[in-house]
């Protein structure tokens, strides 16, 4: 077993032995934010665009971003090299920090908590990629800035218990106006006669790094690709739907509501598609070899 090192307020420790005050404002209110990052064969892949995501979070929260660009870079490729996982993918959070009096109103000039480590990204199981995953549509209970990666992921659990207990692997969310907004942990993407769909980004939905990489992979490959408003009755007679994440890559949905997504099986589209990220993945690991 290898032992993980985590880090934690300008410390490495074993990770079972990181730990916060009782009076953390995360602890206490969920008062923070976080990001992962996957690494392929020891490289941080699409690190800008997600510490981006990380420092826009942090300044919609307005928690004080407490590290430089090039600090958080060397922490993660720290923790990259105190585990031998090739493959690997990085959490980092940072919650507004310790506040002595409980009180919703946040104290000024608060020192932010850091906590950051790393887990073994692990292969999608050979089943998945050839028979897809079982998906269900749930009302979306979450709050409005769904577009802040917060750490206040309660109704995530509560949705992904609720699809287990129907038999599912995950749940594809139905906001307030009745609109398409992602998954329990990913975006959507659908398949309609040889079109790509999927939600535009907003506060209904967190813009996914791999999302981003898949329209960009429709670009170059001149691929149509329509950032649209999508309806649970535009899901019900899709072609093809996909869930997208950093740890997941894209997923292929092929049962909804216990009806087979096009043919039950994973789609084409979904297959070139996973080829293309393939060869992106590629790409970046020869240009940084």
């Amino acid at each position: 077993m290898t032992q993980q090192i985590a880090y934690i307020n300008g410390h490495f420790c074993p990770i079972d032995e990181a730990c916060i005050s009782t009076q953390d404002r995360g602890f206490l209110f969920g008062d923070g934010v976080y990001e992962v990052i996957p690494v392929y064969q020891r490289k941080i892949f699409e690190f800008d665009a997600h510490l981006q995501r990380f420092k826009n979070s942090l300044a919609a929260t307005q928690i004080p971003n407490p590290m430089a660009d090039s600090a958080w870079r060397i922490l993660c490729e720290s923790l990259i090299e105190k585990h031998p996982w090739e493959d690997q993918f990085l959490y980092l959070q940072v919650t507004r920090g310790i506040q002595l009096h409980r009180e919703h109103l946040p104290e000024e000039n608060l020192t932010p908590t850091v906590y950051a480590y790393t887990n073994p990204l692990k292969p999608i199981p050979e089943q998945v990629l050839q028979n897809g995953i079982k998906v269900i549509t749930l009302e979306d209970i979450r709050w409005l800035r769904c577009d802040i990666k917060a750490i206040t992921l309660l109704p995530n659990v509560m949705m992904k218990l609720a699809a287990k207990q129907a038999g599912a692997d995950d749940a594809i969310l139905i906001a307030r106006d009745g609109t398409v907004s992602e998954g329990t942990a990913s975006n959507v993407f659908m398949v309609k006669n040889g079109e790509l769909f999927t939600p535009p980004t907003g506060n209904k939905l967190l813009p996914g790094i791999t999302r981003q990489v898949i329209e960009a992979i429709a670009k170059a490959h001149h691929f149509p690709l329509h950032e649209t408003e999508l309806l649970p009755s535009d899901l019900a007679h899709a072609d093809e739907i996909w869930l997208t994440s950093s740890t997941k890559e894209a997923l292929p949905v092929t049962q909804l509501n216990g009806q087979p997504v096009g043919t039950g099986k994973p789609g084409e589209v979904w297959k070139t598609f996973k080829q293309h990220y393939q060869n992106f993945k590629n790409q970046f690991l020869e240009a940084h070899r």
